[in-house]
């Protein structure tokens, strides 16, 4: 039997029942990622000896009877994750010879309840991307086409499992890193509510691996199934072990309802700052559909619902003037020059994040300020509904875009162009306010693509999504392995 698309879940099931070993498992994986990712480039840092030296560790402990929810699994990490012994470069040239001690907390984390870590998934440069392409490790390619992207960051990631390269993966989710390229790979991707999964060791390698809160960034689970991805967060739920003294779990409370037909879903195909696709139209209609034929209530407006546009602005102010204070792409003469050409009636996106890039702290605050009354209207939102269906891009996979100036390039949604980074509103959507998003699969596009929804839940709720996804998993079709 070929394992590379099971679920993990099965995988455990069968190596409990000794039907089959870590080190074949292992060795499957591995065999598999020297047969095809000459062209999928998903795997950038193998790390093949240490896998399976660790398989036989796993088979030797299940031989004593020993259990963990992973034991034997092999698995996947993100570039951006510290793994002692391996570089982490964030795709950094001037890092490319970075190589920590010590594990990120999630790795250890994996390596605490059994996994096998097969090596680290490519990302783009600074993990600032919607692709995953970088000067050290080249490009990933999609394994639905290879002339389009995978998505980024969490690209490589996305695409190792739609390749069968591995059960499971971590990424990391600040612009819709997890979300984006589970749509573009059609896999499975949980963003979880803000701060519920520690980050230390999932850093840029110029910055100490503290055990820091970010703001609006996440790391968490992928997959190929929506099951998979509760086992793997309950693997990575919990705050970091420094700031308690010692190591903790969350209890995060039980999904809302356990049938579909008791959900109430409000779902959004409509954005005021950028057009959606037909081919994601098409999936988040699939889903309604499926949604209603389950029983569920669906509605499609609600006044409790905050306002778009003033989302989409808080978003990206947020994402722009943090990621500038730690990645800055001009000095701060030559942006103050830049945002003071600038209409004072221009409103645009492009705006908003030109002048985020010299926010002051007090600009920042305001913000901020602002998020939290958008915090206060989703929670009275979710006193109404379980649950948002809406995109997570405009479109599917879009063709490779290295052109150097990623603000002067375009998205093309049914022909027309839009600024690239416009179609970044819908991930912001559940990223702004810290909310849980599950990204599913939702079907093909005509030109065959994978199409992706998310499902945003309630803060801390993040059983909620996942349940929806795996109660919609039968009736939308869930990951397809794509033709080899």
């Amino acid at each position: 039997m070929e394992w590379s698309f099971q679920p993990a879940e099965e995988l455990v099931a069968a190596l409990r029942a000794g039907v089959v070993t870590s080190a074949e498992l292992t060795d499957e994986a591995i065999a598999r990622i020297e047969r095809h990712d000459e062209v999928i480039n998903a795997i950038c840092v193998p790390d093949f000896d240490r896998a399976r030296a660790a398989a036989h560790r796993a088979d030797q402990a299940r031989a004593r009877g020993e259990d963990r929810p992973l034991l034997g699994v092999p698995v996947t990490v993100k570039e951006s994750y510290d793994i002692a012994g391996l570089p982490t470069t964030w795709g950094m040239p001037a890092h490319r010879n970075h190589v920590p001690a010590e594990d990120a907390v999630q790795v250890s984390r994996l390596r605490d309840a059994g996994a096998v870590v097969l090596g680290k998934t490519n990302v783009p440069l600074g993990l600032q991307d919607i692709q995953s392409f970088n000067e050290i490790y080249g490009t990933t390619t999609n394994p639905w086409d290879p002339e389009r992207t995978p998505g980024g960051s969490s690209g490589g990631s996305a695409a190792a499992l739609a390749a069968g390269f591995g059960a499971l993966s971590i990424g990391s989710d600040l612009a819709g890193s997890l979300r984006t390229p589970a749509h573009f790979c059609g896999v499975y991707a949980h963003k979880p509510t803000l701060g519920l999964a520690a980050v230390r060791g999932m850093v840029a390698p110029s910055e100490p691996a503290l055990p820091v809160d970010l703001d609006l960034a996440v790391v968490g689970p992928m997959a190929r199934t929506a099951r998979d991805l509760t086992l793997l967060l309950d693997v990575m739920a919990g705050p970091d072990p420094l700031t308690l003294g010692v190591a903790h779990r969350l209890a995060l409370p039980p999904a809302r309802h356990e049938r579909l037909g008791d959900f109430r879903v409000l779902v959004l195909d409509d954005h005021p700052l950028i057009p959606t696709g037909s081919a994601v139209r098409a999936g988040v209609n699939r889903v309604a559909a499926a949604l209603a034929g389950g029983g569920a209530r669906v509605e499609r407006h609600s006044s409790l619902l905050p306002d778009l546009t003033e989302a989409a602005t808080l978003y990206m102010q947020l994402l722009v003037s943090g990621s500038v204070a730690r990645f800055p792409t001009e000095s701060p003469e030559q942006l103050r020059t830049h945002v003071a050409g600038l209409s004072a009636s221009d409103e645009s996106l492009d705006a908003v994040r030109l002048r985020a890039m010299v926010f002051s702290h007090a600009d920042w605050r305001e913000a901020n300020h602002r998020r939290e009354v958008h915090r206060h209207g989703w929670r009275q939102l979710f006193a109404e509904f379980d649950a948002v269906v809406c995109p997570i891009t405009p479109t599917p996979a879009f063709p490779h875009d290295h052109s150097p100036d990623p603000l002067a390039r375009r998205i093309d949604i049914d022909g027309v162009g839009y600024p690239y980074f416009d179609q970044l509103v819908w991930a912001g959507l559940a990223t702004m306010p810290g909310l849980p998003a599950t990204a599913v699969p939702a079907g093909r596009s005509p030109e065959g693509l994978p199409v992706g929804v998310q499902l945003i839940g309630p803060m801390s709720e993040d059983r909620t999504p996942l349940r929806l996804a795996e109660l919609l998993e039968p009736r939308i079709g869930g990951f397809r392995a794509p033709s080899p």
